[in-house]
């Protein structure tokens, strides 16, 4: 279905040991309360892909499109948002300005002046950050994003539509990370990241948990029908581990979760070889822009050395063919570069015998793969999924 293509492939050898509890449910439940009232809030669409299924020789292949989130393009949506709101109402209730400020309070403007003084920041690859600015401008406060060099001018207009200040770093998007953390703590400014490091954990708790509702979604979408594997997307590893807690919540131990990532910013892949959390060096100049992430999140890791199956690595001409396999489907599904490294993996490793053996691919699987973004550039989208000539 896709050319066979080298790729990497490590079982995670402290899988199912015990550990940490990441993610408190009683957080879920409130963010899965907010979120789910917000105006514009729908349940995205959960596709099965029978063709996929049929090429992978499993029985069942299930894609959740995060394409129509929000308008946004993608799951970052439903974190960065609602981590900007939650951070709004412990400060309003700080400054005494109001104990317990509702969001329907903030989008109505009731404490703008107050508001309106606070300024959010975090770095992104694209989809993160337009996330935090559309909180800040639905909620009323300031917001400046850093990116790095190079993020694409789309992206970079995608965000700073949401009226944010774009401010540009040279180097990878950790050297931005540093920037935006260095830039706050100087200007009293407060940091809405997607990835945590000692000493800063509350707010990214919060993101991730919110990114627990796409996988909520899924698990009543597929109707009891328990996935035997899921394939999620690497990156730092906040929604990795947001999906693998999920499942367990909901399924128990049964689901095997396999992260993807690109192999030019596999640092989880590397953690997991380290038996610790390590960071890759380079330039991490990979296609997949939203997964270009050399240090893995403390908090994320601390549930994915123990929660995931198994680690891959796949090859950026493996995201484009996925992404022209989707396109090319009728109906088509829209998925941008990011949002294939899963479906990347699963055919790579189904193509191949050890690998099918070592995750126990067959046709009784039943697989669960997250498109987490859709067409989030327009235009290189179009280049990458055109006709050949």
């Amino acid at each position: 279905m896709i050319p066979d293509r080298p790729y990497r492939l490590l079982l995670n050898r402290r899988h199912g040991t015990p550990g940490v509890v990441v993610l408190p449910d009683g957080g879920f439940r409130r963010a899965k309360a907010e979120i789910t009232a917000w105006d514009g809030y729908a349940v995205t669409p959960l596709l099965a892909l029978e063709d996929v299924a049929k090429a992978a020789r499993v029985a069942a292949v299930h894609w959740k499109d995060e394409g129509p989130r929000f308008g946004l393009g993608s799951f970052k949506a439903l974190g960065g948002a609602y981590a900007v709101l939650r951070l709004l109402v412990t400060e309003l209730a700080r400054r005494g300005v109001a104990n317990a400020a509702s969001s329907a309070d903030l989008a109505a403007g009731t404490h703008r002046e107050a508001t309106q003084a606070i300024t959010v920041t975090c770095a992104t690859d694209g989809n993160h950050g337009r996330s935090v600015a559309w909180g800040a401008q639905r909620f009323g406060c300031r917001c400046v994003i850093f990116v790095h060099e190079t993020v694409s001018q789309g992206r970079r207009d995608a965000i700073a539509k949401y009226g944010a200040e774009i401010r540009v770093v040279p180097g990878t998007y950790d050297d931005a990370v540093r920037a935006a953390a260095h830039t706050a703590e100087r200007e009293n400014w407060f940091v809405v990241s997607d990835t945590s490091y000692e000493g800063y954990t509350e707010v990214p708790r919060d993101v991730m948990q919110g990114y627990r509702v796409m996988a909520d979604e899924a698990a009543e979408q597929l109707e009891g029908k328990a996935p035997t594997h899921v394939f999620i997307q690497g990156g730092v590893g906040g929604v990795a581990a947001a999906v693998a807690i999920q499942m367990r919540a909901r399924f128990g131990a049964g689901p095997r979760v396999i992260v993807a990532e690109p192999e030019k910013a596999a640092c989880l892949l590397a953690s997991a070889e380290a038996g610790e959390a390590v960071s890759v060096p380079g330039e991490l100049d990979t296609l997949m822009a939203g997964l270009a992430c050399g240090e893995p999140s403390l908090l994320a890791w601390q549930e994915l050395e123990r929660g995931t199956y198994a680690f891959t690595a796949v090859p950026d001409a493996s995201a484009v063919d996925c992404m022209r396999l989707l396109a090319r489907r009728k109906p088509p599904v829209v998925a941008g570069e990011s949002a294939v490294a899963g479906l990347a993996a699963l055919l790579l490793a189904a193509a191949d015998p050890m690998s099918r053996g070592l995750l126990g691919l067959d046709g009784q699987s039943r697989v669960l793969l997250f498109g987490t973004e859709g067409a989030t550039d327009p235009d290189l989208y179009e280049s990458l999924t055109k006709p050949d000539d």
